[in-house]
């Protein structure tokens, strides 16, 4: 190898990114781990602005009469036809929103209403930071934007005077926090060679997870005032972008690459090496990749993503994994707020989910360095459906008075399992496209996830009448999403591609798009 390299001494040398990552900085040095683990931190906001609502929109435990109008009627039965003013909420959650404005009754569906629209929001969010992210503004610039906006957007939402108010400043935090999941993941992923890049893109999660576990503490001692957790976690995601993300993140080298930047890109490569212990030889520069080799001028005339839309087999991907996205998303999300469902201690439920998430975490990023990304995502897909199923099993036992622990277990079991597939298809999703589209396609499959998880709140509403459904639902959707993807094909240990039109000739691809269960070729560099 040292030959090698002194043969290569003086004379020009073009390499491809992860050329240099493997051959001259480290697929995962110490400068890749410190950046990853910096733009990873942001994916606690995202967490926190997401799940929020399961406490600040939670329904109160029970209610109590204040005046003898109120026709003594026992504590836990229904307030519905009572006069306003002569009962209270009393108990567990009796500061939500659903106490404050009076979400019960003939306006309980209402309750659901701010949910829904800020996965809305994270819809048009994901397409809005998926474009910019790979048009204009990059990766970092998007997160920096993502984590600023959130910040007020929260803010402005402890202020809400009313349901409406309050539905549309979580409307403009869905479309503020979108652009975090998708470019932190992006960016993680893109300064590390192609054997780490699975579990790289794991650490994200993990925060994400820290983030959700994160929520009952701070909750618990602003119980009395669901505002105030608002104006707190509005305050982390401002300290972050002025301290840490500015100063110390990189922007991705793949994505200037494709910018047309090459000396930049080959200065952030060099800065890595530098901080690795290692040097990147001066006759060194980075191929840039290009455009179309296919010598078609009407090809050559469009966008990237319009060549997208042009490419069949790039087409029949994006189908299946934003259809595969919509079950994982309106099942990963709706079984989270559908644990006040369950008559257990609701900062005890969702503390025992956040904490499964954190070993699906460390599952989901060993068993992606040893098996097939299909196999791991179709496999837990399953597993998750298949425990929500057995929830409704054990929802049947005459145990009204209180939670049933099998239930409990089985419902933490399958969130555990659905965290491993929402985790898993992030990966798979960043490496079945190229660089110049791959933020855009991580958008559309994150759109997908989050129009599925617009309608959760919906079944979580109607779930506090008859629980089984729900989870019978649930459970549905995450089997047929395990389906789809045995469509998709493999991709552990492929490249990294940088164009379509690279992907196309180095993968073989054609009209007739990949064969259920064939595997995409890896190129021998």
């Amino acid at each position: 190898m040292d030959e090698e390299k002194q043969e290569l001494v003086g004379k020009k040398q073009q390499l491809t990114v992860d050329e240099v990552l493997e051959g001259y900085v480290g697929s995962f040095g110490f400068s890749q781990l410190i950046q990853v683990l910096l733009v990873s931190l942001a994916r606690i906001f995202d967490s926190q602005s997401t799940l929020v609502t399961i406490f600040t929109d939670a329904q109160p435990g029970s209610w109590r009469c204040v005046s003898p109008e109120c026709g003594g009627a026992a504590v836990g039965g229904s307030v519905c036809g009572l006069k306003a003013g002569t009962w209270e909420w009393s108990g567990e959650n009796s500061s939500s929103t659903i106490a404050e404005w009076g979400l019960v009754c003939d306006r309980r569906f209402l309750a659901a209403l701010p949910t829904s629209v800020y996965f809305l929001g994270s819809l048009i969010g994901s397409a809005v930071f998926g474009r910019l992210a790979d048009a204009s503004f990059g990766r970092k610039k998007s997160v920096l934007i993502s984590c600023l906006l959130t910040s007020i957007t929260i803010f402005l939402t402890s202020l809400s005077p009313n349901i409406w108010i309050y539905s549309l400043l979580r409307f403009a935090n869905g479309i503020s926090r979108a652009g975090i999941g998708i470019c932190c993941l992006v960016l993680s992923t893109e300064a590390v060679g192609r054997k780490w890049r699975g579990q790289v893109s794991q650490y994200g999660f993990f925060f994400f997870a820290t983030g959700f576990l994160s929520i009952p503490l701070i909750a618990y001692p602003t119980r009395n005032c669901w505002r105030n957790l608002y104006k707190i976690i509005s305050f982390l995601p401002l300290v972050y972008s002025i301290f840490v993300l500015i100063p110390f993140v990189s922007e991705s080298p793949r994505w200037l690459l494709v910018r047309g930047r090459s000396e930049e890109a080959l200065e952030v490569l060099r800065n890595y090496a530098r901080i690795n212990g290692k040097e990147i030889p001066p006759n060194i520069t980075l191929l840039e990749p290009s455009s179309s080799n296919s010598g078609k001028k009407d090809k050559n005339t469009l966008s990237p993503i319009e060549k997208l839309w042009t490419t069949r087999w790039a087409v029949r991907r994006m189908a299946l994994i934003m259809f595969t996205g919509f079950g994982i998303g309106f099942m990963y999300y709706g079984i989270q707020l559908n644990v006040e469902n369950l008559s257990f201690n609701l900062y005890f439920t969702v503390a025992i989910n956040a904490t499964m998430e954190i070993p699906a975490v460390f599952v989901g990023s060993f068993l992606l360095g040893t098996t097939n990304r299909r196999r791991l995502f179709s496999t837990s897909a399953f597993l998750a459906g298949a425990f929500c199923l057995f929830c409704i099993v054990f929802s049947t036992e005459k145990n009204r008075g209180g939670g049933s622990l099998p239930q409990l277990m089985m419902e933490a079991l399958g969130f555990m399992a659905a965290a491993t597939a929402f985790n898993v298809l992030y990966t798979y999703c960043v490496e079945l496209f190229p660089t110049n589209v791959r933020n855009f396609a991580v958008s559309m499959m994150r759109q997908a996830l989050m129009l599925g998880a617009s309608i959760s709140p919906l079944l979580v509403v109607y779930g506090r009448l008859s629980p089984s459904l729900s989870f019978f639902v649930f459970g549905v959707s995450s089997v047929m999403s395990g389906l789809l993807s045995l469509w998709l094909p493999e991709t552990r240990n492929a490249p990294l591609y940088e164009t379509l039109e690279q992907q196309e000739e180095e993968e073989g691809l054609d009209l007739a798009c990949v064969e259920l269960g064939k595997n995409v070729q890896v190129s021998s560099s």
